[in-house]
């Protein structure tokens, strides 16, 4: 339900804020501010992606927990998602998100409202004893030597399984 009145309500407290700021300063310098934003917007999420990338990166190569840089970059490519839709209240939304100390702050309060838990089961691993794939059919190689006709060399002519 909370969704639906999301959907809701951010478009209407779009189209409120055009007709004001557009009553206030006008259409084109309203739509100037629309498309500066979405540039700026967009070189501000390149930039601040990358860096999170590289903290992920490193995070894998020390063998350290990566959620925070996972979650920091998913409300970074949020934050372009909102700096792109034309509107005053989802860029403000957006800018915000770019801001590495409100990002934080968030990160905080979603991980105290979340109990995650992981568990593993330790085996040991015996490199002299391998377990058959189940597809696997054991079985034993004899050599047979038998009576078999020598391969026949290219100028002998046609077998006798073919027609002339």
């Amino acid at each position: 339900m909370w969704l639906f009145l999301l959907f809701l309500a951010v478009p209407l407290i779009e189209i409120a804020l055009f007709i004001s700021v557009g009553g206030a300063i006008g259409l084109f310098p309203t739509l100037a501010i629309v498309i500066i934003t979405a540039v700026v917007g967009t070189w501000l999420v390149r930039s601040q992606g990358g860096q999170v990338l590289q903290e992920l990166q490193r995070a894998f190569n020390d063998v350290r927990d990566p959620s925070e840089p996972l979650a920091h970059g998913a409300m970074i490519l949020f934050a372009g998602a909102l700096l792109l839709t034309p509107g005053f209240f989802t860029d403000a939304v957006g800018f915000a998100l770019l801001i590495p100390a409100f990002r934080q702050a968030m990160f905080a309060t979603i991980r105290q409202r979340l109990n995650v838990s992981s568990g593993f089961q330790a085996t040991s691993y015996q490199p002299h004893q391998r377990r058959p794939h189940p597809e696997t059919i054991d079985g034993e190689v004899f050599e047979v030597e038998d009576d078999a006709p020598k391969p026949r060399s290219p100028n002998a002519g046609p077998s006798g399984w073919t027609k002339h």
